[in-house]
């Protein structure tokens, strides 16, 4: 089917893939990394990362299609739009950095969402047992379970023109458990009597100097993950349909998601630092771990995990695409790539996939929750070493270099000096937040036993 005949995407429902793989499961992290920067360097980074990411997102919308923002041929993916205006190795390396991305972000939700399963199952545990209890769980069930629930969403919904609906599911899951979470950090406030926190994070006396460094350079991968969605903003604008152009309706989709999801990030990062102080957790929802009642937090974590199924979905699908069009660019007499086969699901009716998509989704899925399972302790480094390694090259370096070459800005003038100085700035920023990630990660495995329990 051809795709531009099946698009009827709206501002409405570009936001909420936006949102769905932006805000939520990144607002739980900040305000840890709000307490590693304290008052001044974490509300200021939040506030640069969201113009810079505006910024430059426009600019990437605008080689959605190539040359002229409101007409010619369409680029339906970051690769194509890389391939179109730069060429050569650029493209392969675009590809590898993009999929990488996806593919590890896969795992981190796998493994976030059987850290909410668990806190739920916990919690039960503390209502039958009594709070001092031990009750150890095992996270391998939950991310077999996550892992399931996506081996069937991912044969159900085929590409990003079908998961509009699971999108909205997933923003407004998104909200409710932000929203429990500031009421919570509020509450906490209000028993604390005073609000914690400094101008500068976390003190030397709780931490060494060494630490501070590397935690508040671990903190800019937090935030830098934050705001990232540019890897699948072609993809969202390929479902928006035209007129009016698909470009300032991705604009306006761009500008009203990063809106919404700075206030969000901004109310519930520095409320729950004020709550919580040097002490604020890696997972916010984790400081309230036996707050009564238990029924609030069970409820955020359900949906957090509902959330991240719909997330998952959203982050895969560019992967999905890219491996099924290379197969069949590859092999275009293939019975088993081409040819599609009714499959009965009782109630819902039959849907037609390739052989090759049902073995393909599947053992995508499997891998990823295998990889999960293997490494557990692995969810806030892949977090922060994405958000790292990603950030510069895909929501600065590549953008600013296509709209520069589309609009054909000489060398050496004031625009084009001003462009690079900010894609060099960002890739300080990145080196910086990469070397604190992987400096956690050197740490983690000195101690780190694999397939234990997690809670």
């Amino acid at each position: 089917m051809d795709a531009v005949k099946t698009n009827r995407g709206t501002v409405w429902t570009a936001s909420a893939h936006i949102i769905t793989a932006v805000i939520g499961f990144g607002v739980l992290s900040l305000p840890w990394a709000t307490a590693q920067l304290g008052w001044v360097a974490g509300p200021s980074l939040m506030i640069l990362f969201t113009v810079l990411t505006c910024y430059t997102s426009t600019l990437l919308a605008s080689c959605y299609p190539s040359g002229d923002p409101n007409g010619g041929p369409r680029n339906y993916s970051y690769m194509d739009a890389i391939k179109e205006n730069l060429g050569g190795f650029q493209v392969k390396i675009c590809g590898a950095i993009q999929y990488l991305n996806l593919f590890g972000v896969a795992i981190g939700y796998t493994i976030a969402s059987s850290i909410s399963m668990m806190a739920i199952k916990k919690s039960n545990c503390f209502r039958s047992q009594g709070d001092d209890s031990s009750c150890r769980i095992s996270a391998n069930p939950y991310m077999i379970g996550f892992g399931c629930s996506q081996i069937i969403f991912s044969q159900l919904i085929l590409d990003f023109h079908q998961i509009w609906g699971l999108s909205i599911v997933a923003t407004i899951m998104s909200f409710i458990y932000s929203i429990i979470g500031l009421s919570l950090g509020i509450a906490k406030i209000a028993e604390n009597g005073k609000v914690k926190g400094s101008l500068t994070g976390i003190s030397i006396d709780v931490v060494t100097p060494m630490e501070k460094i590397w935690k508040s350079l671990q903190a800019l991968g937090d935030i830098a993950f934050a705001y990232s969605f540019s890897l699948i903003l072609i993809d969202i604008q390929n479902t928006i349909k035209s007129p009016p152009s698909k470009y300032e309706t991705m604009k306006k989709a761009t500008l009203l998601s990063l809106g919404v999801t700075t206030i969000f990030y901004m109310v519930c990062g520095l409320l729950s630092y004020a709550a919580f102080g040097d002490l604020s957790p890696r997972n916010l929802l984790t400081g309230f771990s036996l707050y009564n009642p238990y029924w609030v937090l069970d409820i955020a974590n359900a949906a957090i995990v509902i959330h991240l199924v719909g997330a998952y979905q959203v982050n895969c699908q560019p992967i999905f695409a890219f491996v099924e069009k290379t197969a069949l660019d590859r092999f275009p007499h293939s019975q088993f790539i081409k040819t599609e086969i009714p499959v009965p699901i009782p109630g819902y009716g039959p849907f037609k996939r390739t052989p090759f998509q049902l073995v393909w989704r599947t053992i995508f899925v499997i891998i990823t929750t295998i990889l999960s399972i293997l490494m557990p302790f692995f969810n806030d480094h892949i977090i922060r070493i994405l958000g790292a390694l990603g950030f510069w090259p895909l929501t600065i370096y590549f953008p600013v270099k296509m709209y520069i070459v589309q609009k054909k800005i000489p060398k050496r003038t004031a625009k084009w000096l001003g462009l690079q100085i900010l894609s060099v700035a960002c890739l300080m920023f990145s080196i910086a937040a990469a070397a604190g990630s992987i400096a956690g990660i050197v740490y983690d495995l000195e101690v780190y036993k694999p397939i234990g329990n997690m809670a």
